[in-house]
């Protein structure tokens, strides 16, 4: 551990070395292809895919470490082509000096398919070693073509017994009940474990179970994506939303994302709200919804936070109705009871002359040429449920 008190705890206790390296054995334990990769030099550019807290920005300092090759950490939500220009230049320099150059760009997935696409050719002719991290699945966010060029290293989420070990390693006086709730309430994220341990220090607190939960609040609000409390809050921003409390849409809003949640989850929920609570009775809230979503796509947090409040607030100012969702379940189960109900003969196109002479499409209504609906009328849904009434208006 490092002394020098000036930066963050979490960024003090960062390991340098594999042997240093808690966690993500399956990757980088004795005989797995990373570690022989670093072992040997002989390093591929790579996409580290992995939840936050998991190791991959050590990881990827740890093999350019080992490695001895120059280290260029650049971020995808503030760096950008003339970034990449520069490094590019600077490691063709170094190269032709015998040192490689790892290119390390965090949040790969915040780079548009241009900006991905200019790594290319420096990846192919050996210019730069490309490491990407991402906490999204690059199979969707990352380019094709980059893609087939990295190899893809999935980094699990750390358990309670990889945080406990980063806990102990601190050197921090702490009992052992209070570090056990530290690293099960972290889930799994070293990051959170050691700014709450930091700060509880820092302000001269006990090392107890009440007062690092405060502190895990205070640095990280206590919020587990995948637990009760997740669904707890997410059922709590529908209802309130449904129930056309903007105020209260907003908290709950607000301790999902202040807690770390993917806004793109929360986009998703908020589009599916747009047709099941409004759904006609205002067809703009689906593409506000989905403008919601595509924001949060293109800025990430924390800029798009104030795209999804717009949303929120909107879909509980708007006026509601459940009409669309109430016909889909009707639809639904006569659709169980009757599930291959033959589509009426008048229906069905008729491209063959065999289909012709067994009167598929006979006596259909081609209804613009016809003056009114009453004269154009015809059955449309299949001889069991002739007449049915889904929608009530």
């Amino acid at each position: 551990m490092e002394t020098d008190k000036s930066r963050p705890l979490a960024d003090r206790m960062r390991p340098k070395t594999l042997a240093d390296f808690v966690g993500q054995a399956h990757i980088i334990g004795s005989g797995k292809v990373l570690r022989v990769a670093i072992e040997t030099g002989a390093i591929p550019s790579m996409i580290l895919w992995g939840p936050p807290g998991s190791g991959k920005t050590t990881l990827a300092r740890i093999i350019a470490a080992t490695t001895r090759a120059n280290f260029v950490h650049m971020s995808g939500t503030t760096d950008g082509t003339a970034d990449i220009k520069k490094t590019v230049e600077l490691a063709k320099q170094d190269l032709r000096l015998g040192t490689k150059t790892i290119l390390f760009i965090d949040e790969i997935h915040r780079f548009n398919k241009a900006q991905q696409d200019r790594l290319l050719p420096h990846i192919e002719n050996g210019t730069i070693i490309f490491i990407g991290a991402t906490t999204e699945n690059p199979s969707f966010e990352v380019n094709s073509a980059l893609l087939s060029r990295s190899r893809v290293f999935v980094l699990n989420k750390l358990d309670s017994e990889d945080i406990l070990k980063i806990i102990k390693r601190t050197k921090i006086i702490i009992g052992a009940k209070a570090a056990k709730y530290l690293a099960d309430m972290s889930d799994g994220d070293a990051r959170i474990a050691l700014n709450a341990l930091e700060l509880a220090v820092s302000i001269g607190s006990k090392l107890t179970i009440e007062n690092l939960s405060e502190a895990l609040q205070r640095s990280h609000l206590l919020y587990d994506q995948g637990g009760e409390e997740h669904y707890n809050i997410i059922s709590a921003l529908h209802k309130s939303m449904r129930g056309g409390d903007a105020d209260a849409a907003l908290y709950w809003l607000g301790r999902m994302l202040e807690g770390g949640e993917d806004p793109l989850y929360i986009a998703r929920r908020i589009i599916r709200f747009a047709s099941e609570d409004i759904g006609i009775a205002n067809s703009l809230a689906l593409p506000q919804a989905v403008a919601a979503y595509q924001a949060c796509h293109f800025i990430g947090m924390p800029e798009c936070s104030v795209n999804l409040a717009q949303a929120v607030v909107y879909m509980a100012k708007s006026k509601k109705s459940n009409e669309l969702y109430e016909a889909y379940q009707r639809m639904q189960d006569d659709i169980k009871n009757l599930p291959n109900e033959p589509v009426p003969l008048h229906l069905r196109n008729a491209p063959t002359k065999l289909m012709k002479q067994l009167d598929y499409g006979k006596g259909y209504k081609y209804t613009p040429n016809f003056k009114t609906p009453e004269s154009a009328k015809q059955d449309y849904l299949p001889e069991k449920v002739k007449g049915k009434k889904y929608l009530k208006s």
